[in-house]
């Protein structure tokens, strides 16, 4: 086998840990449009897809005194980015993300830096921070 090849062919799933996890379920299947994939009330747990993606959500053992992260103070996921189809996608999933009760719209779609990638930020109603992003050439 060749050296310095990767034997990884991309992310399995991403486990988050949430302070609602029945709050957070909802924002991504009823505001996204993700389905769950998979339950563990045990842990409580919940796997939800969009088709492509799986993330994990855990519910902290108790929401009053978990901390949110801190990418200045933390080890960890600073924040979970996930592709959009295309630029016009990204604007519609703006708005049905901006009407959603408790997100916080950390910035409007804008781009990122000189390239053709456009992006915008929020923490979902349980404080997860989330980028959406596409690669649109055709804007200048």
């Amino acid at each position: 086998m060749q050296e310095n090849v990767p034997l990884t062919i991309g992310v399995d799933h991403v486990g988050l840990t949430v302070k609602d996890l029945a709050l957070t379920r909802k924002f991504f299947c009823d505001c996204l449009g993700w389905r769950v994939v998979g339950e563990n009330p045990g842990y409580p747990a919940a796997f939800v897809s969009d088709g492509n993606a799986i993330v994990t959500l855990w519910q902290v053992e108790d929401p009053e005194t978990c901390v949110p992260f801190e990418r200045h103070r933390n080890l960890g996921l600073h924040h979970l980015a996930l592709k959009v189809v295309d630029h016009k996608a990204l604007d519609a999933l703006h708005a049905r993300v901006a009407a959603w009760p408790g997100n916080e719209i950390e910035f409007a779609p804008e781009r990122l830096g000189k390239g053709p990638k456009f992006h915008f930020m929020i923490r979902e109603p349980g404080g997860i921070r989330i980028e959406f992003a596409c690669v649109s050439p055709a804007i200048g």
